[in-house]
Formats: structure tokens, sequence, C-alpha cells
């Protein structure tokens, strides 16, 4: 007979994630035979925006999240670039960039240390390593003191990070310098140098402590090259523009269908987003984001998540950096919850040192705005990525006031639910065969999600405990 484990909030992530699997034996061992994973907060930002000056959408979605605000800022004005027909100077064009970067660095240090180390390293008798589950520790009590040593570093690394970000950005993590056509932050020699000499010790700590800590990682747990392998297609819209129109860019926009290493073009009229099983109206299922609704219907037989599923092409994708680094040609040892670190932690060092190069083309006294007028009616899409993955905002404008405003956020694509055809989404497919040893501590469950970084709003919600229904919940999750 089969265990039910419901993991209910997922700890050690942005916000509120409920994820249900089945457990049973399968081939001689016990594995999961399904999965649910819950989107349990419903925003409602696409509502919040509707009517508003088209100037406050990328002030107020940074507000989605505390952790990748800037990717919401920069999707958000691109869009609005678009939309106003105004170029970005060079000089904008680079401080976009390097902030977004920093905030990259931020949050890929911040995944790897503090939200997935835990589920590796049974760090000391103290918060926030306690409680933890004792199951599938490898490592011996020296190569532990180091990780936990790193662990403390990373916090250190991270705040600089931020204030790196700050330099050009005003403030970290919310920063009101990203406009339509360009920046608000005219640079000086002064900030050049001070974020230069930030960088600097970032990048030697990528070099001398990450890296060689996910190397660590993927020596002793390499069977989890393996397992959480999931749909296998990998969707980037690309990032860090390299030229003023956007045509080149640090990392390539492309899809990659079962893996392969041959590259597609993004055809965004190719996304829909399904609603059979998300609290959304049915009326509302496989459209297309620019002309989508967000119409909530709540209760609803047989729905299970506030999270759309969107699908490209039908098929379920996912996103993030190892799809980056796979689109780009940089990462393709393989498919799965390994690979997802270590794409993570190579992605971390390819940004990193594109910044010590962008930042010397920074030319002091030259422009960093253009001016702009907003049209009365106008339809526009901001792509981009997100540290999580691909970002898109969809915007349009009647009467000088936004009025109609769709956002697909990276955790969507990957966290999303079944779709109408029953297919499962990314995060539930790679669930599914991953080996459970303890179904009291099914860690190996928690690994296989925390590699996609999922990333939702905080908020509060309740649970019903069903009889028959085992629910490992908080209290007793590692923090």
């Amino acid at each position: 007979m089969a265990n039910k484990i419901v993991i209910d909030p997922v700890t050690r992530l942005e916000g509120h994630l409920k994820v249900e699997v089945s457990v049973d034996l399968k081939g001689g061992s016990q594995q999961v035979i399904d999965a649910k994973v819950s989107g349990t907060l419903y925003r409602g930002f696409e509502k919040l925006l509707v009517g508003r000056h088209p100037l406050d959408s990328q002030h107020v979605t940074q507000r989605i999240c505390g952790v990748c605000p800037v990717s919401h800022s920069l999707a958000a004005v691109m869009a609005l670039d678009k939309a106003f027909g105004v170029g970005v100077p060079d000089n904008a064009r680079i401080m976009r960039n390097l902030v977004l970067g920093s905030n990259y660095i931020q949050s890929h240090v911040l995944h790897f240390y503090h939200l997935t180390l835990p589920d590796f390293v049974k760090g000391p008798n103290m918060p926030p390593w306690q409680p933890s589950w004792a199951t599938d520790r490898r490592f011996d009590a020296g190569a532990t003191t180091t990780l936990v040593n790193n662990y403390l570093k990373a916090l250190d690394i991270r705040r600089k990070a931020h204030e790196m970000g700050a330099i050009f950005g005003g403030r970290m993590p919310h920063p009101p310098t990203y406009l339509p056509g360009g920046f608000t932050e005219v640079p000086s020699s002064a900030q050049i140098s001070k974020f230069k000499t930030y960088l600097s010790e970032i990048i030697n700590f990528i070099n001398t402590v990450y890296l060689p800590d996910i190397e660590k990682i993927a020596a002793l747990y390499s069977d989890y090259y393996q397992i959480g392998t999931g749909p296998k297609n990998l969707l980037a819209y690309g990032v860090f523009d390299l030229d003023a129109a956007g045509k080149t860019r640090l990392l390539k926009r492309g899809m990659a269908m079962n893996g392969s290493p041959s590259i597609q073009p993004v055809d965004v009229s190719y996304i829909s987003e399904h609603v059979k099983y998300s609290w959304y109206a049915d009326g509302t299922d496989g459209l297309n984001p620019d002309a989508g609704v967000t119409t909530a219907q709540y209760p609803k037989t047989g729905a299970y998540s506030w999270l759309k599923a969107p699908r490209y092409l039908g098929n379920a994708v996912e996103v993030g950096p190892l799809a980056r680094m796979w689109v780009n040609g940089d990462y393709r040892r393989g498919i799965s919850a390994l690979d997802r670190h270590r794409a993570r932690a190579y992605e971390t060092k390819k940004v990193a040192t594109a910044m010590q190069t962008w930042v010397n083309q920074i030319v002091v006294g030259k422009p960093v705005f253009n001016q702009f007028s907003i049209p009365p009616v106008a339809e526009a899409t901001g792509l981009t990525e997100a540290p999580r993955g691909a970002l898109g905002h969809w915007v349009e404008i009647n009467g000088g006031k936004l009025s109609r405003y769709q956002i697909i956020t990276p955790t969507c694509w990957n966290a999303s639910p079944r779709d109408k055809t029953g297919m499962l989404g990314p995060i539930e497919q790679a669930l599914i065969g991953t080996p459970v040893e303890n179904v009291n501590e099914p860690v190996e469950v928690m690994r296989v999600i925390h590699s996609f970084d999922p990333c939702l709003s905080c908020a509060v919600h309740v649970v019903s405990l069903n009889e028959g229904t085992q629910w490992v919940v908080s209290e007793s999750c590692p923090l």
C-alpha cells in the first residue's frame, strides 16, 4: 500500500509551497509514484495593475518577490521601452546588467548555502540547522565543519553582493533606478572603483569556496545525477543584453526539446496557460498570456494550486540556470537535481566574470536616459530571466493606463500543476521515481524540490489534516 506524504509548507524557499507525494515499492525499491505540487497563495498582481499609470509597473511588480525583484523591474521596463518606442543608452544598459548581475550572485549564493546545503550537511545543534533530519548524511566531521563555516562566509558575501548592487541601484532589494528609456543613476568614477572592489572579493569567493563546495556535493552524492530529471524540455528567454538592440546577450534565448543539443528559436505565441487544476475560471483555459485573464475561482472541483500551468507547444518545460546554461552551450552534463546545482554555480562565475568587463565599459559623463512619451494605446512584452528562470511581462495600454497585465514567473513554469491533458508539471515529473529511504524523513524529495529553487510569495495559509495521511509540517522539517 502506498504511503502518502504531504510536506506543507516546504521550508527553505521563498514563500509557501505544498508538495504531496505517494511512495510505494516499484522495481524492488521504495520510490515516488505520484506527485502534486501546490502553490497555496493567490497574489493577483495582474489585477492590482489594471487601471494604474504604466510607470507604476516597474515598482509594483518588484514587490512580487524580495529575492529577485530586479528581474521584475527589468521585465516591466523592457515591455515599456517597446510600448513607448524608446531606446536605452549604453550606460543605462550596462548599469541595468550590473544591478541585475549583483542580484543573481546574491540569489545563487543564498540558494546553495542557506536553502540547499542543510539538505546534505548535519549542522550544529542550534537554529537554523535544527530541527533536522538524520537520513543520508555522508560528510565526515571535518568536511561538515568546513561547509558550515562556508555557510557563514556566504552570509557575508550575500550582503556584499547586495551592497554592490546598491551602488548603482540606489538600494536593494528593490532598486528604484530602472525606468523606461534608461536608468536614473548617473555613474561616477568613485562608484565604478567601489563596484570593482566588491566584485573582486566576490569572484574570489566563487572560485575558491563556492565552486569547490558544489564539487564536494557532486562527488559524494553522484547518485543525484540520475534523480530528479523532469520533462527534459528547457526554455530560456535570454538575459544581459550586450548591445543596444538586444540582439546579442550573455545568455542566449532558445528552446531545447527532450534534452537535445539542438537549440530552437523561441516563439511566445506557442505559450498557453492552463487552469483545469488551478483555482481559476475554466473559461480562461489555454489562453496565450497576451490575451490572458486572471479570474479566481475558489473552491473548484479537482483544482489544487493557485499556479496556472504554462505550456510551450503543449509541453511542460523547465526554466532556470540549467536551462540557460544548456541553451547557451555552457553546461550539458545532464538534466538532474545535481546538474541544476552545478549549472547554477558555474553560471554564477560566468555572470560575475562578465561583470568585470561591463563595469569597465561605463563612460562617465555619457547619457543614462532617453526621453519618451506615453502612447494612448500600446501592447508589448518584456522577456528576461530571473535567477530562477524565464520571466515574462505582457502589457496592454489603453487611454494611457494599464488595461491588461499578465506575468508568468519562473516558478509558475517549474511548479505548475497538471494541465487539461493531465500532464504533470516539471517538478511533479522530476519527483516521479525519486527513491525514498525513510518515509518519515523524505529528504530525497526535498533535495529534488530545492534543486529548482522554487520562489513563491509569503502568505498565511491553513491546512486540513485528513485521516490516513502522513503530514510532515514545518515543526518537524529542517528549517
